[in-house]
């Protein structure tokens, strides 16, 4: 038993896996997929600075500024071919008017003809797509007076303008189509820079937007300083003119009769039915202080900036344009160091803001949305330019 003991097959133990080594193996794999994540995902963008996030708003409220004036000059456009549609509706209806009574005329003539049992070619005409080709391939013309003749001819010409005028009614529609759809795309696009905005903003903690506050009124700070600066020169100026126009009364008094008029006006500043015009401007604007800007609007609730300078200078009886494009066209160029009350100064290099000049440095214009009619400092913005506009 012992020796056939010892031939047996000794049993073999099967290893059972270790539980350590199994998760080790699933922690080392689970770290490989995280590693290879991580390499392959594109890196989180950096949080916006509080000046990069004013920069991109002011951005915004300076492009739908931008798109504010084209949305009135499309609006100003579609009214303008609204009439012009209207207008050409109501000429085509009496053209139709006009042709209908032509048409009643061959009307009654072709009927006395069927009453006398004559041949009745004058009927078949009115169904003819040439009246006057039927009659140049028939003998039908002899027999007519020259009253039918006449009725004939009118017929004819109230048809082809009535056609005319049909085809002009048609152009002057597809335009006015044209018109339509770039006053819903700039509408658009104004919603479109808003929203951008307004969500720009809702994303900054209470600390970002006090900051974003305090940066703000540095910029107002800055802006009334230059202000101040500039009001002070005004004032020298008056001084100046004023101890100048002494003078040469005191000169005029002792040298009688030999005025010379040496006079050194530049041709810049206006005259006294300026300034009359001007005040009521001036008092037309105040009385909008604080009323909210609101984009394409033009009063008497709510104003874009365009639309208050258009609204003030009417209240003095001068007719300016709609759009800020159009209204820098209007009048004199005056620089800035010229300025006077009722002048209007126009902002950035697009020309998509505007103001009415109070003097002082300051003007009263209608800022953005979600801010009122407010007199401030000229130089808030980039100045494009200046008018005199009467």
């Amino acid at each position: 038993m012992s020796a056939l003991a010892s031939h047996r097959k000794p049993r073999s133990r099967t290893a059972k896996p270790s539980t350590a080594v199994g998760f080790t193996t699933a922690a080392l794999a689970g770290v490989t997929l995280l590693s290879s994540q991580s390499a392959g995902a594109a890196p989180a963008e950096p949080k916006p600075s509080i000046e990069e996030v004013q920069k991109k708003v002011d951005d915004l409220y300076r492009q739908a500024g931008t798109e504010t004036q084209r949305y009135n000059k499309a609006k100003e456009a579609t009214e303008g071919k609204r009439r012009e549609v209207g207008k050409l509706l109501d000429e085509a209806a009496q053209r139709t008017e006009k042709l209908n009574e032509s048409r009643r005329a061959l009307g009654n003539y072709a009927a006395a003809q069927y009453r006398t049992g004559a041949v009745t070619p004058t009927a078949a005409l009115l169904f003819a797509d040439s009246p006057q080709a039927y009659f140049d391939q028939s003998q039908l013309m002899d027999r007519m007076t020259d009253q039918q003749r006449e009725t004939i001819s009118e017929y004819e010409t109230e048809r082809a303008a009535a056609a005319e005028q049909r085809s002009e009614a048609t152009k002057s529609l597809e335009s006015l189509t044209e018109s339509q759809q770039a006053l819903r795309e700039s509408k658009r696009t104004v919603q479109t820079k808003l929203a951008e905005a307004r969500e720009l903003l809702s994303k900054l903690t209470a600390q970002e937007k006090a900051r974003l506050a305090e940066i703000e009124r540095q910029k107002e700070e800055e802006a009334r300083r230059k202000a101040e600066a500039k009001a002070k020169a005004e004032a020298e100026a008056r001084a100046q003119a004023e101890a100048e126009r002494r003078q040469q009364e005191q000169q005029n008094d002792t040298s009688p009769g030999t005025g010379t008029g040496t006079g050194t006006g530049t041709g810049t500043s206006p005259d006294s039915g300026y300034a009359a015009k001007a005040d009521k401007v001036l008092a037309f604007a105040r009385a909008q202080i604080g009323k909210p800007y609101v984009w394409g609007a033009t009063g008497p609730s709510s104003y874009d900036c365009s639309g208050l300078t258009q609204a003030a200078w009417k209240a003095a009886g001068v007719e300016l344009p709609r759009t800020t494009w159009d209204q820098v066209k209007v009048g004199q160029r005056v620089a800035t160091s010229d300025l006077v009350p009722g002048d209007l100064v126009f902002f950035y290099d697009d020309i998509s803001h505007v103001g009415i000049y109070i003097g002082g440095g300051k003007m009263i214009h209608a800022p953005k949305p979600g801010a009122n009619v407010r007199e401030e400092s000229i130089y808030y913005m980039p100045i494009y330019g200046s008018v005199r506009p009467a």
